[in-house]
């Protein structure tokens, strides 16, 4: 039996934003996703407990927590990537407050266990007003509160790319202390030495995300998001081994099915490389049909290979995100 991986999402956070979508796609055991560089390319992505492993990525999972019972229910296996990294509201302006960002973890942890749970601390953006003893003091404050409730922390640096430098480059001239400044190795690994002694220090193992730069070093070693070790740990079962050839070279994921669309995400990260506009993200978000095939739009699916035998159910929307 070949698993098949689902990716939601590295374009957007569906735990956040979309979680009622997503149930219903669940229930109907399929979406859409339009090809993001030709949308009528339209792809069918299947969903059957027996064969499907959902990876989540977000930083604000309150919202999904209520959704759980039933995807276990249903049987579908599945982890965490949980992004919490509490920057500046400059950076980072519609993050979830940190004292709930916490709360919400540790709660997701209590449900699923410590191992399910991967805490991202990236990507790190240096500047004047984030430097080494911000990270330092950071990252050192948020593995206190989350000791205990995660295993593994992944860190990565920001890469500038040309989606997200033009903002990096207006945040610095707007405000100087926020200008960004590139890694040097000489001056930062010291940095990344002392965040893998913190994480240790906290029973933590750390790994790198998509990393060009060789932190082994300092004793970090390069990760996989989509992880194919630690899903046979979790859940006793075999999936692809090959590297997913969509991602970036330095990327050590295996292959998986990517679900989710840009332009969608309203969290409005400076560095984020998966929104174009803020502008446009809104306006997509504010037009997002629940009921629809795909995450945005009316894209609708090729027909199926095989039947699906569940039947899709309408769920009503989140209407507070923080609540």
């Amino acid at each position: 039996m070949k698993i098949r991986i689902v990716s939601a999402s590295r374009r957007t956070d569906i735990p956040a934003y979309y979680g009622s979508w997503f149930m219903n796609r669940v229930r109907a055991g399929w979406c859409a996703v339009p090809n993001p560089f030709n949308s009528k390319q339209v792809s069918r992505v299947e969903f059957n407990p027996r064969e499907t492993v959902f990876v989540f990525w977000t930083r604000w999972a309150s919202p999904f927590i209520k959704h759980l019972d039933e995807l276990e229910r249903l049987g579908y296996r599945f982890y965490f990537q949980y992004t919490l990294i509490n920057n500046p509201k400059a950076i980072d302006p519609n993050s979830p407050p940190f004292g709930k960002a916490i709360d919400a973890f540790r709660r997701l942890a209590d449900r699923l266990g410590p191992e399910r749970l991967i805490w991202r601390y990236d990507p790190i953006l240096l500047s004047q007003a984030t430097d080494h003893a911000f990270h330092l003091e950071n990252f050192s404050s948020i593995a206190e509160r989350l000791e205990g409730a995660t295993k593994c922390v992944v860190v990565s640096i920001v890469d500038p790319y040309d989606k997200a430098a033009h903002r990096l480059n207006q945040l610095g001239k707007e405000q100087p202390c926020f200008q960004y400044i590139p890694y040097q190795a000489e001056r930062d690994a010291p940095l990344f030495m002392r965040l893998a002694e913190i994480a240790r220090n906290h029973g933590l193992t750390i790994q790198s995300c998509a990393e060009e730069i060789d932190l082994t070093s300092v004793g970090i070693q390069p990760g996989k998001c989509i992880d194919d070790n630690l899903i046979r740990a979790l859940f006793g079962i075999d999936v692809s081994h090959k590297k997913d050839k969509g991602q970036r070279s330095a990327c050590g994921c295996v292959e998986s099915r990517e679900i989710g669309m840009y332009d969608s995400c309203l969290f409005g990260c400076t560095y984020c490389y998966a929104t174009r506009s803020f502008a446009a993200a809104e306006k997509n978000h504010a037009a997002h049909d629940f009921e629809s095939e795909s995450l945005l739009g009316n894209h609708r699916a090729p027909p199926p290979k095989i039947k699906p035998s569940s039947s899709s159910v309408v769920i009503p929307v989140q209407s507070d995100l923080f609540d």
